[in-house]
């Protein structure tokens, strides 16, 4: 039975988008990491890009937020071009890689500071921003500690906090919540939607816990060998897999011999008295069930719709499982 998913905020603006991208492409000598993808991401949303190891994740983050040329294609973040306007990019951006930024010898609010010189606010406004992103981010009490006594969920939110120093409209967030706790992940995943709903910035997440795209994702893309083979809302690519189905259980064998009658394409199991009954789980299918059953005056005992959850999205499209919920090793080249 999977989690019940909090629905992402829902944009409503009516701008360019703040990611638009077409044919982007990428190779590594021989090896062709990007196959010419194309994106368009709307303002105010989160967006995951799942894929598996060396899918090319990581270097799609880093060609879209100038870190590395594309070899072919465009792309224009927040309205301005990609390679044309490079610098007009990075001002309205911040990207949180894989590995901190933070530098664990100084305490955290010399980091926010370091990162405030860098982006060149004078004393007074990088002082308030810091104490400011402090406070968001429930760091105040460990403002004057050094990074090194931070735990790892801690050392993410500071790494976050200096992403924001800048006021970015777009942030990148590559695998931001690898080798984190669960409670940990989840403070991440709750900082995540405050910045979409609260600040209308847009997220661009790159990820590998399915989990973590159902939460958050407003729009998920699945990225194999350098292409896009999916995309749509997590609701859209389960309804793309097949193995749907709902399963009604009976109080003894004359309930499940009559049901099975009715249905006779669904698959019984005679030890726990149930019905599996193929189905997308959606209302119509489900009231046609219970229609069917209330028709003959069949009693069930209990009714479940299993739909198929992102997990069975990926290895159908893949044609591999997901990676285990363990620390990911970092992509080499992609």
């Amino acid at each position: 039975m999977t989690a019940t998913r909090t629905p992402a905020p829902i944009a409503t603006h009516t701008t360019a988008p703040a990611i638009t991208a077409t044919g982007l492409r990428k190779s590594y000598g021989d090896k062709l990491v990007l196959d010419g993808i194309d994106l368009n991401i709307p303002e105010g949303t989160v967006f995951a890009l799942l894929g598996p190891n060396g899918a090319g994740k990581t270097t799609t983050v880093e060609i879209l937020s100038t870190l590395i040329d594309a070899d072919a294609g465009e792309a224009w973040v927040a309205g301005r071009h990609l390679t044309r306007a490079a610098d007009a990019v990075r001002s309205v951006i911040g990207v949180t890689g894989q590995f901190s930024a933070v530098d664990h010898l100084l305490t955290a609010e010399e980091n926010l500071l370091l990162m405030a010189d860098l982006h060149h606010l004078d004393r007074r406004e990088g002082k308030r921003r810091a104490e400011d992103l402090l406070r968001r981010f429930d760091l105040s009490e460990v403002a004057g500690k050094t990074a090194a006594t931070f735990s790892g969920g801690m050392r993410r939110k500071l790494d976050l906090a200096m992403t924001l120093v800048g006021d970015p409209r777009i942030i990148f967030l590559d695998e931001p919540t690898t080798g984190l706790d669960p409670r940990s992940r989840r403070t991440m995943w709750e900082i995540i939607r405050g910045l979409v709903t609260d600040d209308g910035v847009t997220i661009f997440l790159t990820t590998q816990y399915l989990e973590e795209a159902d939460q958050l994702a407003d729009r998920i893309a699945v990225l194999d060998h350098g292409r896009l083979i999916a995309e749509g809302t997590a609701d859209e690519l389960k309804q793309r897999i097949p193995g749907g189905h709902i399963r009604v259980r009976f109080a003894d064998a004359h309930g499940l011999d009559t049901a099975a009658g009715l249905f006779g394409i669904a698959t019984r199991d005679e030890d726990s008295l149930t019905l599996q009954i193929p189905g997308d789980g959606s209302i119509p299918t489900l009231r046609a069930v219970l229609d069917t059953l209330e028709s003959t005056a069949v009693q069930a005992e209990s009714l479940t719709v299993h739909t198929p959850n992102l997990d069975d999205v990926f290895l159908t499209l893949t044609g591999r499982p997901h990676p285990a919920d363990t620390v990911a090793a970092p992509e080499e080249n992609a």
